[in-house]
């Protein structure tokens, strides 16, 4: 548009006419942001996020898979202004990460990443391959909402088992010379939460706390709407046939979210996170259609 209107303009007027284009970009990027808020409305879709990645069948690929994902995300929460901690990254033994648990803080952080919960799907040649075959991997990514401490989250101490150990990955200050890490399995449910990026044990279990109860209560929220549906998806395994949105490097190049059928061919924008609003507007006006019915 700025472009458009500057060639319109007149040498004398050329200014004002960037100038005029550039109010009629700003004013079309917040008339697409109150779109987008608009369609948030969930009690804490305002809230910040945290965002768990997971590898899943593929091995050293999909560990790959899973550090690409993470970089997306990272990239995208930063072209939106909004901050990202690694709250705990375990490496792969090869290549990539075992794990990732990244807390991103903005204005309705969880609101817009509570769409990319779901299995994302990797087809591509991949580089650990000496024979060059296309392989497949999976990568399982979860989204919980920041909860304040006066929200009703029922954690028995009973349902804990807290074990201590050892960080692995990167060492230095003191991270991989004391038992700093720490894990804590609900038992109830089996969900599971590892913290070792600080050195002290007692922050450890504070931010694994945090992210436990952030899990929790999107659990209790899934179960209160009665999204079973949703609920289940979460548990299929990471592999074929579960996948919310598939990547294809090779032989062509598209990304296409199987829920909204929304795709684009273009994979270097979006691994670098500059079209994922696109993916993530489709499905929230996918989700108001169907709450309007």
């Amino acid at each position: 548009m700025a472009e458009l209107l500057a060639s319109e303009g007149a040498s004398d007027t050329g200014r004002e006419a960037v100038e005029l284009a550039r109010l009629v970009d700003e004013i079309e990027a917040r008339i697409e942001k109150l779109e987008t808020h608009s369609m948030l409305s969930g009690e804490h879709d305002m809230a910040n996020c945290y965002l768990q990645i997971h590898p899943g069948a593929g091995g050293t690929e999909s560990c790959d898979w899973a550090q690409m994902l993470m970089r997306m995300y990272v990239r995208w929460a930063e072209l939106k202004g909004f901050s990202v901690s690694e709250e705990d990254i375990q490496p792969g033994d090869e290549a990539g990460i075992k794990s990732a648990t990244l807390y991103i803080e903005g204005e309705y952080a969880y609101g817009l990443l509570k769409a990319e919960s779901g299995v994302h799907r990797l087809v591509r040649i991949s580089p650990f391959d000496a024979n060059k075959r296309r392989h497949t991997s999976f990568v399982s990514v979860f989204a919980s909402p920041e909860v304040e401490d006066d929200v009703a989250v029922e954690i028995k101490d009973s349902d804990l088992r807290i074990d201590r150990f050892r960080a692995t990955g990167p060492g230095g200050q003191g991270v991989n010379t004391t038992d700093s890490a720490v894990r804590i399995t609900h038992l109830p449910t089996r969900i599971a939460v590892i913290c070792q990026n600080e050195r002290s044990q007692h922050k450890n279990l504070a931010i694994a706390m945090k992210v436990l109860r952030s899990r929790l209560y999107q659990l209790q929220i899934e179960e209160k709407e009665r999204e079973l549906a949703v609920l289940e998806a979460g548990k299929k395994d990471i592999a074929w046939g579960s996948q919310i949105r598939s990547y294809v490097f090779q032989p062509y190049t598209m990304v296409k979210d199987h829920r909204t059928d929304y795709e684009t061919g273009n994979i270097q924008a979006m691994m670098n996170g500059e079209l994922l609003d696109n993916f993530i507007d489709a499905y929230l006006k996918m989700q108001m259609q169907a709450i309007k019915k």
